[in-house]
């Protein structure tokens, strides 16, 4: 091994340090989220941490100290003249808006299930047999749910939909809809309320998510054309005109069996919508800030997920477009192409 470098030591320490802060920062984030200091300060202002703490019922010292970690990591601004915090209008989005396409607490949520999990995963290095989705921290489920909605709400009804050919207008008509692995429900909900001539049935293996899923679709008043059934990929009942996996194909033990699942319930004429991951097809292209974010993931959640199930295929949230096309062809599609993307997804679109 060559002697290190101070200049690059010296270099990769800061590096550390500003990493350890992002990690550090993460949990004050996860807390004021659950303590509804975010959206305090979106809808109060400037205020000091003695007015934020009142009005959120907290206790001022441990406020003023989140609230100084937080300006520091240029999370929330602050005024030194009027010693007073706030959220500026991008921070606003980010944090403290539900309804925002660039909401990302529910990401910070997800993460905390990474720490919580960590003794679980590492059991699963040393045996092989992977961690179940239904083993993981309940923070996952919720965290998975307000992490993806944000997307789904910015393109799926805008832009992932259409991207696809023939299908806006049949769900117009009325059509029948499969939403498998629809977890607690964000997408199906969305869908059902956007064409309420058609309609659309939720799966999933995971009974928590689906309870969950029902009382969603209650609060959104789309019960009429919308129903959640637990079942997995490769045992879920009916014929679709439209079958959608939203971010799971590369979670499934067997993808190649769901795919040829999915293709035996399609009509002659239905479509398959698969959202994934974004990813390039080769290791080198993905080493970059998001593909940081779904390496991380995919070795604690994913991929121990996959090694969990019958065939362990192990695809990894990283697994480009190359490999889902050999896995969805090998169920007997005969046509498959991209028909949309993002920074964060890709959209695949396969017809029989």
């Amino acid at each position: 091994m060559s002697e290190a470098s101070q200049e690059k030591l010296d270099a990769f320490l800061g590096k550390m340090v500003g990493d350890l802060g992002a990690i550090a920062t993460g949990a004050g984030v996860l807390l004021g989220d659950r303590l509804g200091l975010f959206k305090a300060l979106r809808e109060g202002g400037k205020m000091t941490a003695a007015e934020l703490s009142t009005r959120t019922g907290t206790q001022e010292r441990l406020v003023r100290e989140w609230l100084s970690g937080q300006a520091a990591a240029g999370y929330v601004e602050y005024d030194e003249a009027k010693d007073a915090f706030y959220l500026n209008a991008e921070q606003a989005l980010v944090f403290a808006d539900e309804d925002s396409p660039a909401f990302m607490t529910g990401a910070f949520e997800v993460l905390s299930s990474l720490w919580l999990d960590e003794e679980k995963v590492r059991q699963a290095f040393q045996s092989g047999k992977g961690v179940a989705w239904h083993d993981h921290s309940a923070c996952l489920f919720r965290g998975t749910e307000r992490f993806f909605r944000p997307g789904c709400n910015a393109n799926l009804i805008d832009s992932w939909l259409p991207a696809l050919e023939g299908v806006v207008e049949k769900l117009e008509r009325g059509a029948d809809v499969a939403d498998v692995g629809c977890g607690h429900g964000a997408s199906t909900v969305l869908m059902a309320r956007a064409f309420p001539n058609s309609r659309f049935v939720g799966f999933d293996y995971h009974a928590p998510s689906i309870e969950r899923a029902r009382k969603a679709a209650e609060e959104a008043g789309v019960g009429a054309n919308t129903r959640f059934e637990v079942a997995t990929a490769k045992t879920y009942p009916g014929t679709y005109d439209l079958v959608a996996f939203f971010d799971c194909l590369h979670d499934m033990g067997d993808p190649a069996g769901a795919a040829a699942h999915v293709h035996g319930s399609l009509k002659p004429d239905g479509t398959w919508m698969i959202v994934e991951p974004f990813a390039h097809d080769h290791l080198a292209a993905n080493l970059n800030p998001v593909g940081r974010v779904y390496y991380a993931a995919s070795t604690f959640v994913c991929t121990p997920a996959s090694l969990s199930q019958e065939v362990g295929l192990g695809l990894g949230a990283q697994a480009g477009e190359a490999r889902l096309r050999k896995v969805v062809t090998s169920g007997g599609f005969k046509r498959f192409r991209r028909a949309a993307e993002t920074p964060f997804n890709m959209v695949l679109e396969a017809r029989p």
